[in-house]
């Protein structure tokens, strides 16, 4: 498979659990009309960002309502499902965590945020989800049909670390679901994905909630797909939408035969590598 049909599902996220996993299941089914073969959801989909609706909407993975509803809908359709974040619990701790569902509805993959949200821009935005959450400590790759894929979530994308590692163990796409605000994202979101597909020559795909100007916070929106030359390929804006967009692979071993970065480390000098 050199052409791969993406789909970023830019849902209103709302106080109310059970609507927003209507609200992924209907924008799902309408992806996989659209012929979509991977389907990503946003950050955090069925919960308000904010850490005390965290406390409030985890599940553990075992049992948890909002996964099997996805396993089921992966599984029926035989596409594969990145489904955003959830709060989920195990025993006395909280994490921000991304399922991976392969195309029989499996989980194959997770990643528990690495880099916590904890900001304070003065007058502008304050907050700290090391108040609730405990932070992940693994890396997160994964083999699909496709090759490898890389799994961040949102603040993950601004450390090329973490990115870098994920593309020197073949990662050849890079997700990061993602909620940046109304303060970093016009600033930063295009800046950060261009940044990290440039930097490592793959596809690099960010896929946040609506603007919902009944929240607490919020979201900017703008889901987007960069290419392995710093190209926007697709953006939304701030509106609930789905995003349909094909990409080719073929377009990553061109891209690194002609200007080969990764090649061209000088490994004698630095080199970037798990602990």
């Amino acid at each position: 498979m050199t052409k791969l049909r993406l789909s970023l599902c830019q849902m209103n996220v709302i106080d109310d659990k059970q609507e927003n996993i209507k609200k992924a299941q209907s924008m799902i089914r309408e992806s996989i009309k659209k012929n979509a073969d991977f389907i990503v959801l946003p950050e955090m989909f069925n919960c308000p960002y904010s850490n005390e609706k965290f406390i409030e909407y985890a599940e553990e993975e075992t049992g948890s309502f909002t996964l099997s509803s996805i396993s089921k809908l992966a599984c029926e359709n035989k596409v594969y499902i990145l489904a955003g974040s959830i709060p989920e619990k195990e025993n006395d701790r909280l994490y921000n965590t991304s399922y991976l569902f392969d195309r029989n509805g499996e989980i194959i993959a997770k990643h528990r945020k690495v880099h916590l949200f904890d900001i304070d821009v003065k007058d502008k935005i304050t907050f700290k989800e090391s108040d609730v959450l405990t932070a992940g400590d693994e890396f997160t790759i994964a083999k699909t049909d496709f090759g490898k894929i890389g799994i961040g979530i949102c603040y993950d994308v601004r450390f090329p670390e973490l990115a870098r590692i994920m593309v020197e163990n073949g990662a050849i796409i890079l997700f990061y679901p993602g909620a940046f605000n109304m303060t970093t994202g016009p600033a930063h979101w295009e800046l950060l994905f261009r940044s990290r597909a440039l930097d490592n020559q793959a596809y690099c795909v960010g896929v946040a909630p609506a603007l919902n100007e009944d929240a607490s916070y919020h979201s900017y929106g703008h889901s987007i797909i960069t290419d392995p030359w710093g190209r926007v390929i697709a953006q939304g804006d701030e509106k609930e939408q789905i995003i349909i967009s094909e990409i080719d692979l073929d377009e990553i071993k061109k891209i690194r035969e002609e200007l080969p970065l990764l090649k061209n480390k000088r490994e004698d000098l630095y080199e970037v590598k798990k602990k």
